[in-house]
C-alpha cells in the first residue's frame, strides 16, 4: 500500500455487524465503490477497490474469499482471477494488473476505511 499515514482520511463505512462473517459488502464513498471483507475466524478486515480490473465490473465484494499460503485473497466472481487482500496484487498472474487496497480499523463496533485525502469527500 502506498498511502502514508499522514495523508489518510478515515471515514465511517458501516457497523461491523453489517458485514457477513467470511464475506464482503460494497461500501460507497463519493464516486468510489470499495469492497470490504471480514475474515471472522482471524478477526481480520480488508478493503479493496470493488472494480474488477479485467472485466471492469463492480463485483469483487461478491467474490469468493479464502487464503493461499495463509495470505487472504478474493476471487472475482466472473473470471476467478484471485487477488491478495494484503497488497492487491493478482495471485493468478503477477504480470496482471492489481487492486487498490485500503487500511481498515474497527472501533466500538464501527468499521472505518482509510482513503487518501485526495479522494472525493462526498459520502453517499
Amino acid at each position: 500500500m502506498s498511502i502514508s499515514s499522514t495523508t489518510i482520511h478515515w471515514f465511517l463505512a458501516c457497523k461491523a455487524s453489517d458485514v457477513p462473517h467470511n464475506g464482503g459488502v460494497c461500501v460507497k464513498y463519493g464516486e468510489e465503490q470499495i469492497a470490504l471483507f471480514y475474515f471472522a475466524r482471524k478477526n481480520q478486515w480488508y478493503a479493496t477497490q470493488n472494480l474488477c480490473p479485467h472485466r471492469k465490473q463492480m463485483a469483487l465484494s461478491r467474490g469468493m474469499t479464502g487464503t493461499v499460503k495463509d495470505e487472504p485473497k478474493v476471487a472475482c466472481p466472473f473470471h476467478k482471477k484471485t487477488f491478495s487482500l494484503l497488497d492487491g496484487r493478482c495471485l493468478s498472474d503477477e504480470a496482471e494488473c492489481s487492486l487498490t487496497v485500503y487500511p481498515v480499523r474497527v472501533t466500538d463496533g464501527l468499521v472505518y476505511i482509510g482513503v487518501s485525502e485526495d479522494t472525493a469527500m462526498v459520502v453517499v
